[in-house]
């Protein structure tokens, strides 16, 4: 069961700061104690942001990543520089994002860099918000990666890349990680076309070292990059399959989709807890309180109040800052309204 009955939540990314987009163009600039001041007062502005809003849990914001998974190939042995993406110019999509060649064996030998954001994030979090680390799976990390002789398919680089991700799973449990989401967004756009219980098998053998060493969710994510979705926004290619991943907590994206499907929560919240999109990142209309709570509301016929957590449908890291930051205060204020009707303040 939630720890809060109707706990509010983020995903992970949060937009960055205008300064540090600046930055980031010129890195050349900076030296090693500009770079460290620089990622520090990021986390600090997110958890600022996430924290006035109000949230019962905040992450870092993934302020010292690119793109949500871009940044983690460079904790990568075994790859060759990115080549050019196959288009540069024109509407933003998916084949704008170039793919890395292997050259030998995959490794990462200093871990995948989750472990030092969450400590980050502890030292620089106040007391009170649980806090929230999130990880790639092994399947959406090897997207991004050209098959080769040694690993001849998309499968064969899974395999491969799924120790690595466990072990940053386990390492973040001994640093004291209490919350994981383990991200796998591929599954979701893929499952149409690939067998779900296959990817319910990788995902579950992820997560085995750490299950029931800390609260574990995923989110079912239909791609967001330049807020643009890469698969069919249908949850059912991937249910019934999908009940028997491994985690404490499945979220949904609904806001986007006018809460198609929200008939499914109830099957998953015989079993899991639930968190539901209520807030659209993909439009910059700012939903109202009250929008929120008539969403929480109809979110109350399939599922108990002690299932159910409630969150933007994805990252915020494609949504203007300013937008980001009253969408998340609304939010907060909607759950609370029927927290208050409930009797749960």
């Amino acid at each position: 069961m939630q720890p809060i009955a109707l706990r509010t939540t983020v995903i992970g990314s949060y937009p960055f700061p205008s300064w540090l987009e600046f930055a980031t163009q010129h890195l050349d600039r900076f030296g090693p104690d500009d770079l460290r001041e620089l990622q520090n007062d990021a986390v600090i502005a997110a958890i600022h942001d996430q924290h006035s809003a109000g949230l019962d849990v905040i992450t870092d914001g993934e302020q010292t990543r690119l793109d949500f998974n871009l940044s983690f190939y460079g904790f990568l042995s075994g790859l060759d520089c990115e080549p050019l993406p196959p288009r540069r110019f024109g509407p933003p999509a998916h084949d704008q994002r170039g793919k890395h060649t292997v050259t030998s064996t995959l490794a990462a030998p200093r871990g995948l860099g989750v472990v030092d954001e969450f400590l980050r994030l502890r030292r620089l979090a106040p007391a009170g918000p649980a806090l929230k680390a999130s990880v790639p799976g092994p399947y959406t990390l090897s997207g991004r990666l050209l098959p080769n002789s040694t690993y001849p398919d998309r499968w064969a680089l899974t395999a491969a890349l799924l120790p690595l991700v466990q072990n940053e799973l386990a390492a973040l449990v001994q640093a004291g990680c209490g919350e994981i989401t383990v991200d796998e967004p591929s599954m979701s756009c893929y499952a149409h076309q690939e067998d779900p219980a296959r990817f319910v098998r990788i995902f579950n053998d992820t997560v085995a070292p750490v299950q029931g060493k800390a609260r574990l969710s995923t989110h079912l994510c239909f791609g967001n990059y330049k807020a643009r979705a890469v698969g069919p926004r249908q949850y059912a290619p991937m249910f019934p399959a999908f009940t028997e991943l491994a985690v404490d907590e499945i979220h949904l994206e609904m806001a986007s989709r006018e809460f198609s499907e929200l008939p499914l929560i109830e099957s998953i919240a015989a079993r899991r807890d639930v968190s539901i999109g209520v807030i659209d990142v993909k439009s910059y209309y700012i939903e109202s309180p009250a929008d929120v709570a008539a969403r929480v509301r109809r979110c109350l016929q399939y599922a108990p109040a002690d299932r159910l957590s409630f969150a933007p449908d994805c990252g915020l890291s494609q949504t203007a800052r300013w937008a980001a930051k009253q969408k998340l205060a609304n939010m907060v204020l909607g759950v609370k309204q029927v927290r208050q009707e409930l009797g749960l303040a």
